[in-house]
């Protein structure tokens, strides 16, 4: 397996993304991992992340230094600025940020670019640069503004990149880590949904054991695939509670409970009241995020005492996780609280089961047909915990709430009937805080506007606005503001993730 060690970028989790692609499994580990954990759990190789640190001003982060004399490694980013540190030669700050698409020129003789461009787009990220190389190190790679944009030693064991080739805008990011894997490292591709699903089995088994487990259903596929996953192991020791907390999509309800209620012992809990009166009068979307999460357990740790659980299952992902906090002790930036992450009560009564923690959404996805799930749960948009709440920005109340729903019902009809629900990761309306003056029926009108946002994505780390067809857009809008009362103008958000995040709230 490999070792990644998290020194606090946003984007670590995207190398364990890649690594698990080609099919080699991979944990991610803190930077204060000893080299005796990593022979202990079989690691052959360590990637040392980005970070937001600075090598010349702030020293080595308490990083065991063996393990560039132990293994394979491959720096990025601030982990080339390490390596370079550590091994004696020299890091600066630059005079500018480097940002972005840049052309990079490899030595296409080397085995880390077997097969690469001479001439190559790779995402840039960084202030410092490694200005001296360490002794018995080659520069392999430079960029117009970086002369060491990669290094290697010269037995060919450590390796050096100054860019990202993680992040999908490294157009030869994921040939480059694959030469890294399987030609340096000798490493064979065994990672694969039967492998996910077996690791997934035995946590469960080995967590819950004999004992009674409630799982948090949603109708997600990250919630249905462990729903369903528990039902196979626990039978019915295993109770999937699906609550409906008031702020679902329209007749999402309805649907969810006719699917799984001959798939898994399922308990309905119609809560919508209890979660519009806790939300009245809030706007700052931390609280509503954690006013909702706190309900969901409060409902939870009530239908497990009448079950006799003492385990809380969760489909959380890796996105949530990263997004909530810092899930390795490093320096990561909270971006949103996600409600069964950072929304959780500290004094929580049950004890957690969250076996997809360190998993993205499209390896759920291939769980999902693993199982054998049917297509429109397994490629079903993701859909936040908080729901609705979280697409209309400011208070909730069920006016509001009824304006986003109608309009997030046509927006849904309508990329499907152009077939492009399937073509993109999520699409779906915002109600915002404002209103507009328009005139209809040759009157004048001050009603509410409405966002939509299409991104096209593979993991949910970054995202591209979707270029949708203006015909399209033409008739979602022509729709929203003929037939959802109250709404006189719909807006397109063309903002990309980074720097903007997918949902609004």
């Amino acid at each position: 397996m490999v070792g990644i060690i998290d020194f606090g970028s946003q984007y670590t989790q995207l190398i364990a993304r890649r690594v698990r692609e080609l099919k080699i499994y991979c944990e991610i580990l803190p930077r204060t991992v000893t080299v005796e954990t990593l022979e202990k759990k079989g690691v052959a190789a360590v990637i040392l992340s980005g970070g937001p640190g600075h090598v010349h001003l702030d020293g080595e982060p308490g990083f065991d230094r063996e393990i560039i004399e132990r293994f394979y490694v491959l720096g990025i980013c601030y982990g080339i600025q390490l390596l370079a540190a550590c091994l004696g030669g020299r890091v600066r700050p630059g005079k500018q940020r480097e940002y972005g698409e840049t052309v990079f020129y490899p030595k296409t003789g080397d085995s880390l670019f077997k097969g690469v461009r001479k001439e190559t787009v790779v995402w840039m990220s960084h202030w410092d640069y490694v200005d001296k190389l360490p002794a018995g190190f080659v520069a392999t790679g430079s960029t117009g503004n970086t002369k060491i944009a990669s290094m290697r030693s010269r037995n060919g064991k450590i390796h050096g990149l100054q860019f990202h080739p993680e992040v999908i805008h490294t157009r030869e990011g994921t040939a480059i880590l694959k030469n890294f894997l399987y030609k340096i490292c000798g490493l064979k591709p065994s990672w694969n949904a039967g492998s996910m699903l077996k690791t997934v089995e035995n946590e469960i088994r080995e967590k819950v054991g004999a004992g009674k487990v409630i799982c948090g259903l949603s109708g997600g596929v990250d919630s249905a695939c462990l729903s369903v996953i528990l039902e196979k192991i626990c039978g019915k020791n295993s109770l999937s509670v699906f609550v409906n907390n008031g702020v679902l999509r329209k007749g999402e309800a309805e649907k969810i409970v006719e699917t799984f209620k001959r798939r898994v012992n399922l308990k309905y809990v119609d809560a919508g009241r209890l979660f519009l009166k806790k939300l009245e009068g809030v706007s700052d979307p931390e609280k509503k995020r954690k006013i909702i999460g706190n309900t969901f357990i409060t409902i939870f740790e009530k239908e497990a005492r009448k079950h006799g659980g003492k385990f809380l299952a969760q489909g959380t992902l890796y996105p949530d996780v990263i997004e909530s906090m810092s899930p390795f002790g490093g320096p990561s930036s909270v971006i949103k609280t996600h409600h069964n992450v950072g929304g959780l009560p500290e004094k929580l009564k049950l004890a957690l089961v969250e076996p997809f923690r360190f998993l993205f959404k499209d390896e759920v996805r291939a769980l999902g047909r693993e199982l054998g799930l049917p297509d429109f749960i397994v490629n079903r948009h993701p859909f936040p915990g908080p729901g609705l709440a979280v697409r209309i920005i400011g208070s909730v109340d069920r006016g509001r709430l009824e304006i986003l729903r109608e309009a997030d019902s046509i927006v849904m009809k309508e990329m499907k009937l152009a077939g492009l629900y399937g073509e993109v990761w999520q699409a779906f309306a915002v109600l915002l805080p404002i209103k507009s003056v328009g005139v209809m029926g040759d009157k004048r009108t001050y009603e509410n506007v409405i966002a939509l946002r299409v991104v096209r994505s593979t993991d949910g780390m970054t995202a591209d606005w979707v270029n949708v067809p203006y015909k399209t857009l033409g008739t979602i809008s022509g729709r929203i503001v003929n037939e959802v009362k109250g709404v006189n103008r719909v807006v397109y958000d063309i903002t990309s993730k980074p720097p903007a995040t997918i949902e609004w709230e």
